[in-house]
């Protein structure tokens, strides 16, 4: 596969965490989540538990606790979803702070902000320690389909092109002292949005006919191949396994 692109989510390091192959890290980021779902929500102190563990590997892997909470916002609709839940669902209500809150949505509120927010902490330290080149490495190592991984490599290479193209179109725009303020403007901002897909599709085509005659024939070449050894597998595997421990422990109780 071609040379490495770099991403804001990816913090450079030489950790233990940053050594692991990237297949090895995939799979223990998917196991944990699952365990981490599975977890059933009546056990609260199971996904404190599960914070503390990512805090451990956090710390391993030398990524600051300021890096992490900013990468985090991501998850802020989903925050705003759950707020919302204790309102609008129906059930047994319960007052709380003079509010009329229902239980099975304090429940589910609970249950997404916990689950989501362990889930995307999990992400996003899986992002930056590993390369998004060295995570297209992990997906084909794992034998996803190679038709996925080539479209999962193609937006990754050509998102930022994409985005240099929307911001000189936007910049050509204001030179000719145009300013979007209500939607009488509408109709020239639709008119840019269908400039910018023609000219993406036809930056494609172009790349496309360049890849094929230089002998492209649906896969990319792999350059170096990832490899884990066993030892590799038990230091990515340590993370879910102890979270598998609490998951049961949480279950019997």
């Amino acid at each position: 596969m071609g040379a490495g692109h770099a991403h804001k989510l990816y913090r450079h390091g030489h950790s233990p965490v940053h050594g692991l192959p990237p297949h090895t890290k995939l799979a223990a980021v998917f196991a944990f989540v699952v365990v981490v779902v599975s977890t059933p929500r009546e056990a609260m102190w199971a996904f404190g538990l599960y914070a503390i563990l990512l805090g451990a590997v956090a710390y391993i892997a030398r990524v600051p606790a300021a890096f992490l909470l900013r990468r985090l916002l991501i998850e802020v609709p989903f925050v705003a979803f759950a707020v919302l839940m204790p309102f609008v669902a129906e059930g047994e209500r319960v007052d709380v702070l003079g509010l009329s809150l229902s239980v099975n949505g304090l429940w589910g509120a609970w249950n997404v902000l916990a689950k989501g927010t362990l889930g995307v902490a999990a992400s996003v330290l899986l992002a930056a320690t590993t390369e998004l080149r060295e995570l297209l490495l992990g997906l084909q190592r794992l034998k996803l389909p190679p038709l996925l991984v080539q479209i999962a490599s193609f937006m990754i290479r050509y998102g930022d092109v994409i985005t240099d193209e929307m911001r000189r179109m936007r910049i050509a725009r204001e030179s000719r002292g145009f300013e979007a303020k209500g939607v009488k403007h509408w109709g020239v901002l639709a008119k840019s949005a269908g400039a910018l897909f023609i000219r993406s599709y036809e930056r494609g085509e172009r790349v496309h006919l360049a890849m094929v005659s230089r002998g492209y024939a649906g896969s990319m070449p792999v350059i170096d191949e990832v490899t884990a050894s066993r030892a590799q597998w038990s230091y990515a595997l340590a993370l879910p396994c102890a979270a598998l421990l609490v998951c049961l422990l949480g279950w019997s109780l």
